[in-house]
């Protein structure tokens, strides 16, 4: 089997885990830091190696756009082009295409849009997005869906979620087609190419929508559940304008309609306080650009709440971002220098800032993994989120 998944721990719905990849073990439930343009920005793969990161994201809306997902499988996949030798995911661009909203039409066969780049008119249907996603060479991949916002109405909501179900059938078919075809190594001569190697397969997850209505959602992974055995689930449609304790409900929602044998994804969540949310509803993985986006401009997580470092309250404060963390940003520079590289444009306070964020949320799911194998999730994170919601006055 090239991927499997295997549950050592619970506590309640929170569980530890293994995700079994041809590129390597991802423990679970752990933050995959995202690679939106084949590299987590301003940090090297050594960095993220160094932070215990295993499984990282890239993005087929970018990389089809720049440098060319052809491109990219003429350097030998995704894995070889960014120097990545652990697990990748591949999002399919669905968040992004459907973001243009006034750039984009939507139809049954697929969404016409506008490139943000340069203007130019492209197509995506579910079986171009696969052949992009083929071309990049991920370990797993995500079907092509229908994403709105999150406070829509259920009308609006039941039709995005049923075409997303329609096009998961889609995902699906042209997967099993390019598996036979296509091989993933370009340098493998195609009369040498074995269809069944499992080196060659690529994990699709289909993606549960149903915007905030439960009813919708159980039908959606009813009608997924139902169309074959797939090697994990994602779960979208969150964190796209909706309340917090609204996707905290559809969470609650889904875990109890998804099989617990199978990877839960929530895609595009990753805040502290929604990955321990999460986490306690039985999501196994996480990704946000949150980290390093809120790197680059100076804020950072801190167990006391965020702070923004370019505040004047640490002009001449000596400690580390957080005492409590062992980051190398935290165990070599103190605040007041890294608010000077702020303040004076420095770039090294933005690749600093990011390597503290990133190593943050790794570290908060290893903690949280090490909290449900002693069986104290429960006290664990309800002190975790009591500090953090103190936010002092210098929070963000």
């Amino acid at each position: 089997m090239s991927f499997s998944f295997s549950i050592q721990d619970t506590v309640g719905s929170a569980r530890t885990g293994v995700f079994t990849t041809p590129h390597g073990p991802v423990e679970t439930p752990t933050f995959m830091p995202v690679g939106t343009l084949a590299t987590v920005k301003s940090l090297d793969p050594v960095d993220l190696v160094q932070m215990g990161a295993t499984m990282i994201l890239g993005n087929a809306y970018h990389l089809h756009l720049r440098p060319g997902d052809d491109v990219v499988r003429q350097m030998g996949g995704l894995h070889k082009f960014m120097c990545w030798d652990g697990p990748i995911l591949t999002d399919s661009g669905g968040f992004q295409v459907f973001s243009l909203a006034q750039l984009r039409t939507v139809s049954e066969d697929g969404v016409e849009f506008q490139s943000h780049i340069d203007g130019s008119r492209r197509f995506f249907t579910a079986e171009i997005v696969m052949q992009i996603e083929r071309n990049l060479g991920a370990d797993v991949i995500m079907q092509f869906d229908h994403v709105i916002p999150g406070q829509s109405d259920e009308s609006s909501a039941r039709d995005a979620s049923e075409r997303s179900i329609r096009w998961a059938a889609r995902c699906l078919a042209e997967v099993e087609r390019l598996e036979k075809t296509q091989p993933l190594d370009e340098d493998t001569p195609r009369e040498e190419f074995p269809p069944d190697n499992p080196r060659n397969a690529q994990a699709l997850f289909p993606i549960v929508q149903g915007g905030i209505h439960a009813k919708l959602r159980r039908e959606a992974a009813s009608s997924i559940r139902s169309m074959y055995d797939w090697p994990g689930f994602g779960i979208g449609g969150l964190s796209v304008g909706e309340e917090k304790d609204a996707m905290y409900e559809m969470l609650e929602v889904v875990d109890d309609a998804l099989p617990r044998t199978h990877p839960r994804y929530l895609m595009g969540v990753g805040f502290p306080e929604d990955l321990i949310e999460g986490i306690r509803r039985g999501v196994d993985l996480f990704d946000c650009v949150a980290p390093t986006r809120m790197g680059r401009n100076g804020a950072l997580f801190t167990r006391d709440g965020r702070l923004n470092i370019k505040r004047n309250e640490f002009r001449t404060d000596p400690r580390p971002l957080d005492p409590e963390c062992d980051c190398s940003a935290c165990k070599r520079f103190t605040r007041a220098y890294l608010r000077h590289l702020f303040v004076s444009d420095e770039i090294l306070g933005l690749r600093l800032l990011s390597i503290h964020n990133v190593h943050f949320l790794l570290s908060l799911a290893r903690q949280a993994r090490e909290a449900i194998r002693s069986g104290r999730l429960d006290s664990w994170s309800r002190d975790w989120l009591a500090r953090y919601h103190s936010m002092s006055p210098l929070a963000v």
